[in-house]
């Protein structure tokens, strides 16, 4: 079966020469820096193939301005991250290092960092960085400048509000998709990982305003979560949907499932944004995984998701086997911008990784598909049931702001958390010639007072120049300002935005606790064992 022809519901790009005639408007984050943290000796994650891709994009020609805008992410505060995290784990992040490591014994153990997530040199920084750049694609999205926006150094979808997991810190596309709620009623979450995506499902277990799709190996194999049964609660129900697949699936059997499912939640969900987590770790022959997708199969559901033009952030995430990872990247950055690329790679720095075939595409093996038809179709008849029950497209009232004129500068103490800096200000790497500004927010069309900083200077039409990265750089209000109605920060624990004032009502999770919301109480479930909490 071709691909590209599988399922419903999009337009599929026709094959995989990418070749859609309508270009999308496309930005890349991407810190120079991100390629320096290491796990250590032996662990099999490596920021480095970050770096990798963004070499095979240079030489593919894919950075110039006329292709997509390059910015180098601004990094995340702490009360950024605390919109999702708890205060005491953001702190733990910040604080430890790995020469306190031995003196924070008990912090470790409860926080879970230890072996699959350690403590190394510049831990926090890095978690600022993927979580900078995820939440600052996401608002450039809510200010609708570009259709596409891409941060490879994110993606880490294990981490939980109080816990690292499977080499994951912060969950950076939570905190994105926290951002994109505040502009969009609706926002589907994708995560084509081999691994379950469980952090984000939790987070969002108990709430309509999000849907959770995840394709991912099941059994005995890590994080044992996203069984087909897991589907949501209370408002949440039929709102997560879950693929457990075997060993050894190929292109024909991922897409013979993957697009009749998406396209049936896209015609039910109508989401205003989507989030594609591309975990590379499903691709053949990778070093943790056990999938056999090529590379241009893993693409494929790059080019279904792009074919229905709804602004869209693609992630990263796992992939073990850098040399593949890099190339799969690489190719999908293609597909998102339209672009064919030529086989055979052009020499870069890292060529010697590509060898003996210099090829962009990873090739599936022969390795055998444990996944027979019959159980995909029961699989599919499953899922498709549970959409069946759902209300199309659940709305959300929104209410009007008269918009501001000018903002005061900020005063730390007297800042509303719920406000982000002008998305404006992340910087664009200066790899190329500066880039002109897009207009100022399309929503509320404000006027931001920004800082320049020492390490920023002006021409004469008043473009902002970035010259040598300094650190952190002054914010007028966190990671950007999607604009809304103001929202309770009274819980910060997957607290999903709405704008309707005064409060908030919404989803508590903890761990993997689940509670809903009743007569202006948070009531705990008896059959997750909650304690009653009472709601300030």
């Amino acid at each position: 079966m071709d691909p590209s022809s599988a399922g419903a519901g999009g337009n599929s790009l026709a094959s995989a020469s990418c070749g859609d005639a309508q270009k999308r408007r496309v930005c890349y984050f991407y810190d120079p820096e991100v390629g320096n943290y290491y796990y250590g000796q032996g662990h099999p994650m490596k920021p480095h193939r970050v770096r990798m891709t963004h070499a095979l994009l240079a030489h593919y020609g894919l950075l110039a301005p006329a292709k997509m805008q390059v910015l180098r992410p601004l990094p995340a505060r702490d009360r950024d991250l605390c919109r999702f995290h708890s205060d005491d784990y953001v702190a733990f992040l910040r604080a430890v290092t790995p020469e306190t490591q031995l003196d924070q014994i008990r912090s470790l153990r409860r926080f879970n960092v230890g072996e699959d997530c350690p403590v190394f040199d510049g831990l926090y920084a890095y978690c600022q960085t993927y979580a900078g750049a995820s939440v600052g694609a996401a608002v450039k999205l809510n200010h609708g400048t570009h259709d596409i926006a891409i941060n490879w150094s994110g993606g880490l979808h294990h981490a939980k509000k109080s816990e690292a997991s499977g080499f994951c810190y912060v969950n950076d596309i939570v905190l994105a998709i926290l951002e994109l709620l505040k502009l969009h009623e609706r926002v589907l979450y994708i995560d084509i990982d081999i691994h379950h995506g469980d952090g984000v499902e939790e987070a969002f277990y108990t709430t309509n305003r999000v849907m959770t799709v995840s394709f991912h190996k099941f059994g005995d194999y890590f994080p044992g979560t996203g069984d087909i049964r897991d589907i949501g609660y209370s408002e949440g129900k039929y709102y997560c949907l879950n693929v457990p697949l075997d060993d050894g699936i190929d292109d024909d059997s991922y897409q013979s499932i993957f697009k009749p499912i998406i396209g049936k939640v896209m015609e039910m969900y109508r989401p205003g944004a989507v989030v594609l987590q591309c975990g590379a770790d499903s691709l053949s022959g990778d070093r943790l995984g056990c999938f056999n997708l090529s590379g241009k199969g893993h693409a494929e559901c790059v080019k279904f998701m792009r074919s229905f033009n709804v602004p869209l952030l693609l992630l990263g995430g796992g992939g073990y086997t850098i040399r593949n990872v890099a190339r799969c990247w690489c190719y999908e950055t293609g597909v998102a911008l339209g672009e064919e690329l030529r086989e055979k790679l052009p020499y870069n720095e890292y060529y010697e990784y590509f060898g003996p075939e210099y090829s962009l595409f990873v090739a599936a093996s022969n390795m055998e598909n444990r996944n027979t038809n019959k159980q995909l179709e029961e699989i599919k008849c499953n899922i498709l049931d549970n959409l069946s029950k759902l209300q199309h497209a659940p709305s959300v009232q929104f209410e009007e702001r008269i918009p501001e004129t000018k903002l005061p500068e900020p005063d730390e103490d007297q800042e509303d958390p719920d406000e982000r800096h002008d998305p404006d200000s992340d910087m664009v790497l200066d790899d190329h010639k500066p880039m002109g500004h897009s207009a100022r927010s399309l929503i509320h069309n404000i006027e931001v007072k920004r800082e320049i900083t020492e390490s920023e200077t002006k021409d004469q039409h008043g473009k902002r120049l970035t010259t040598e990265h300094k650190g952190p750089e002054p914010m007028a209000d966190d990671l950007g300002s999607s604009k809304q109605a103001p929202v309770s920060a009274s819980s910060r624990i997957a607290e999903v935005p709405t704008p309707q004032p005064p409060r908030l009502l919404s989803p508590f999770l903890s761990g993997l606790r689940f509670c809903f919301i009743a007569d202006d109480r948070l009531i705990a479930t008896s059959v997750f064992n909650f304690k009653i909490l009472l709601d300030h």
